[in-house]
């Protein structure tokens, strides 16, 4: 795993000399780029996430992992924003890119009813979230299989059943395409798809479009 860094890059308010460095600070760039996840949104969860990354000399992300994370879509996109990162890092003349850096993200919300929300009702969502990811997987892989294997009517039914226990109805994936479309804008090809593609494994062919011109 190489050595680890631990790069306080958002939380203090100075760099140790001969670190690598993200042009115009990790913090400027997380508040111009973060697409704040809908699930979390929604469920105003908010927090820190430490993501582990290497750079080579080129200042490129080639590896990322989430160090410590809250168990949420929001693990997800501090892993994404490392990604956009990549190429924009000031990497000072003998760097080890052997070496893990640690870059936390705070992600913060103000307003959208969070102030009604209870620090249980918070967690309550929090565990939901882990718990419901197996059911998600179900849903995906239903609709992604559906073409090759002959499913019961009965077993579509089952699925439509889950995909509205789990809120994924036409608004919210309609939302996760304007995601994508964001995304797009930050260059974040791969980030977009990854939207787009789950908005057509939800079964829907509101995306279609969008997948056919970007993610061929």
């Amino acid at each position: 795993m190489g050595r680890i860094l631990l790069a306080l890059f958002l939380l203090v308010g100075f760099t140790v000399q001969a670190q690598p460095q993200l042009k115009g600070g990790l913090e400027a760039f997380v508040t111009a780029n973060k697409v704040y996840p809908p699930y979390s949104l929604q469920n105003c969860i908010e927090g820190l996430v430490n993501i582990g990354f290497k750079l080579n000399k080129k200042g490129e992300v080639y590896y990322s992992v989430v160090r410590k994370g809250i168990g949420t879509d929001l693990d997800d996109e501090a892993l994404r924003l490392i990604r956009l990162s990549s190429g924009q890092w000031e990497v000072p003349t003998g760097h080890d890119s052997t070496l893990v850096l640690i870059a936390p993200m705070v992600f913060n919300l103000s307003g959208y009813g969070c102030d009604l929300k209870t620090k249980e009702d918070i967690q309550r969502a929090i565990a939901n979230y882990k718990t419901s990811e197996g059911m998600t997987n179900a849903v995906l892989n239903f609709y992604k299989n559906k073409d090759s294997v002959k499913y019961k009517p009965e077993e579509e039914a089952r699925i439509l059943r889950l995909k509205a226990e789990l809120g994924y109805d036409e608004a919210y994936l309609k939302e996760r395409i304007n995601d994508g479309k964001r995304k797009l804008k930050q260059k974040d090809l791969q980030g977009a798809c990854e939207d787009f593609l789950f908005v057509k494994h939800m079964g829907s062919k509101l995306a279609d479009e969008l997948i056919a011109q970007y993610c061929r």
